[in-house]
């Protein structure tokens, strides 16, 4: 690991991060760690992510079961909202 940092805690805190340390038998700085890692990967979804990027990766995860959907979306969907008119 590159960077070091030094953070001051209040009381709460660190009784905290000691507390969840060692229910999850990590170090506490494995926990504040960790606890960045997330903080920053919500902040970027919330911030500046686009609803694309959001699900990229589920995109093609589930099959529709109609093997040209890709092509004749539209003629599927017509279909569709006659069925339900």
């Amino acid at each position: 690991m590159k960077g070091q940092l030094t953070v001051r805690l209040t009381d709460e805190l660190e009784e905290g991060v000691a507390t969840l340390a060692r229910k999850l038998r990590r170090k506490r700085s494995d926990v504040v760690r960790i606890a960045l890692e997330r903080f920053i990967q919500e902040e970027g979804a919330a911030r500046g992510d686009s609803p694309y990027d959001r699900v990229k990766d589920l995109l093609g995860s589930v099959e529709s079961g109609v093997p040209d959907l890709g092509s004749d979306h539209r003629e599927h969907l017509k279909s569709r909202f006659r069925r339900d008119a």
